[in-house]
């Protein structure tokens, strides 16, 4: 390797172009990134490979494990990364377990720039549909038709002779297998944990020993409470997890006690002197500073060399001995949201929504609700991100702001009353639950037999990672016109393809919250 990586997956790539020196803006090194590359090659050459045969059950799982493994802020970990890879090698027909096929450079960078850019977005969507089939899977959920789509997304991504006609309708197949992959991780959810319903979550910290716990899966929460029930641990959720306190089965634990910190990218000041250790499950882990290394624990696809790595056996010990040892807060200490809040509401899916869906309908009909905002996706550093919560505040009184995923920490504390009886700030939960929203749109839309380009609402989305690029898909699958993205356009999106989404779809970037909003109002 030279030193020298490539990258433009993610927002903050630099420049808004691409991590193109001995580190990317994420935290990962040009060894992690280009080991990366060589993951997803061999992931690529693995399908090629098979030539249109159906997968066997190893290679699914080594497929989901290898997509989500090269998500951003997932796996800072070389020698995981290897290991994976030759695990995937041995897959390859016609050879044994032996062979390294070490030689894995990904061709893709080498594509023309329009090719690379539809390829990019089949690549990208696949990582984040394989985030959704991951969590599913770990419940015990899995669709063969959306296991073998992964090999024939990525047969057409190693494919050399794949032209923009050929490629564009494998990128709104990808939008297509994602809806059906975020539906059957929502049914995983909620035939595990129950169907959520409306929670409010405290944002102080009690006394004692405690553990924060961030990432998407509730499986490894769920072992988490069990493991600590009795021994006068509190756990607190972090990011992505805060929807956990939705759920009737993980509410029921009653050291479950409320929410810690923020968004994924303000971890290294919120963790810098916190009294406790704190449990990544999956993605959004950013290479910790040395003062609080010791007391960072990862577990399933998220590995970093630094620290203690829960192996497949999910004994927590560990992670509960450094809470008993560091002994938490000596007295309760209040913490507050971006916007000074101290709690936050949750648990609004689809099954709460649409049960006053009656309401909600004729609301709309007799005037009192106006307009539906859909604000939704990732968060991230950037200041400019600042918009989502200026827009927000925005929002007139007789409209409800939808929310989901990490985006929501920048206005989730703000207290905008109520219309119709109904909260103005609804929300839906994670990135993962993305399905919600979408599923709501639909069945409003069926309800008021119209289409969801029809209604009044208005999707106004922030993305970061990969997830993000696969829910847009699904949007863009379902005709869903008019987004406003932000809080810039990919990196990997090349004129000529953006050209296509504008005058296909719509799609436009963000500009200032003012004119945003004047300009939604009037198309509805």
């Amino acid at each position: 390797m030279d030193g020298k990586m490539f990258c433009f997956q993610c927002e903050q790539t630099a420049g808004c172009k691409g991590c193109t020196g001995e580190n990317g803006v994420c935290g990962k090194s040009f060894m992690v990134a280009n080991t990366q590359d060589s993951l997803t090659q061999a992931l690529i050459d693995l399908s090629l490979s098979l030539n249109g045969k159906e997968p066997n059950d190893n290679q699914r799982r080594l497929m989901l494990e290898g997509l989500f493994t090269t998500i951003t802020n997932v796996n800072f970990d070389c020698e995981k990364i290897t290991a994976l890879t030759k695990e995937i090698n041995s897959q390859f027909p016609n050879t044994n377990s032996e062979d390294t096929y070490s030689d894995h450079s990904l061709q893709l960078w080498a594509e023309t720039e329009d090719i690379r850019s539809l390829k990019s977005l089949i690549l990208f969507g696949l990582r984040g549909m394989a985030a959704y089939a991951y969590h599913a899977a770990m419940l015990g959920y899995q669709d063969d038709k959306i296991s073998d789509f992964f090999f024939e997304g990525l047969r057409a991504v190693g494919n050399p002779e794949a032209n923009m006609n050929g490629l564009l309708p494998i990128v709104m197949e990808v939008g297509k297998v994602n809806l059906r992959c975020m539906e059957l991780l929502d049914k995983a959810n909620t035939e595990t944990y129950g169907t959520p319903i409306p929670s409010t979550v405290s944002l102080t910290v009690n006394k004692g020993p405690f553990i924060v716990i961030t990432g998407h899966d509730l499986k490894d929460l769920k072992l988490l409470l069990e493991q600590t029930e009795g021994k006068g641990i509190n756990i607190y959720t972090h990011g992505e997890m805060l929807p956990a306190h939705a759920y009737p089965e993980l509410k029921k634990y009653g050291h479950l006690k409320g929410n810690f910190g923020t968004a994924w990218q303000n971890q290294k000041k919120e963790f810098s002197d916190i009294p406790a250790p704190i449990l990544f499950t999956t993605n959004c882990l950013m290479p910790p500073k040395h003062s609080y290394s010791d007391r960072v624990f990862t577990t399933g696809a998220v590995s970093f060399p630094e620290t203690i790595h829960i192996d497949e056996d999910k004994d927590f010990t560990p992670v509960i001995q450094k809470a008993l040892e560091l002994g938490g807060y000596e007295k309760d200490v209040e913490f507050a949201g971006i916007n000074g809040g101290k709690e936050v509401t949750t648990g609004f899916g689809h099954a709460t929504v649409l049960s006053i869906a009656d309401k909600v309908i004729n609301a709309i009909k007799d005037g009192q609700i106006k307009h539906i905002f859909l604000v939704a996706g990732c968060d991230g550093a950037k200041p400019e991100r600042s918009y989502y919560t200026n827009f927000v505040k925005l929002t007139p009184s007789d409209s409800i702001a939808l929310t989901l995923a990490c985006g929501k920490y920048r206005f989730n504390d703000l207290d905008l009353g109520t219309v119709a009886g109904i909260p103005r700030i609804l929300d839906m939960g994670q990135c993962n639950d993305a399905y919600s929203a979408i599923h709501v749109a639909v069945k409003l839309a069926e309800t008021l037999n119209c289409s969801v380009n029809d209604l009044p609402i208005s999707f106004v989305i922030s993305w970061y990672e990969q997830k993000a690029v696969s829910i847009l898909l699904t949007l863009l699958y379902l005709g869903i016109k008019n987004i406003r993205l932000g809080p810039s356009i990919p990196a990997f999106m090349s004129p000529n393809v953006l050209t296509y989404l504008v005058e296909n779809f719509g799609i436009a970037p963000i500009t200032v919250p003012e004119d945003d909003m004047k300009d939604l109002l009037k198309q509805a």
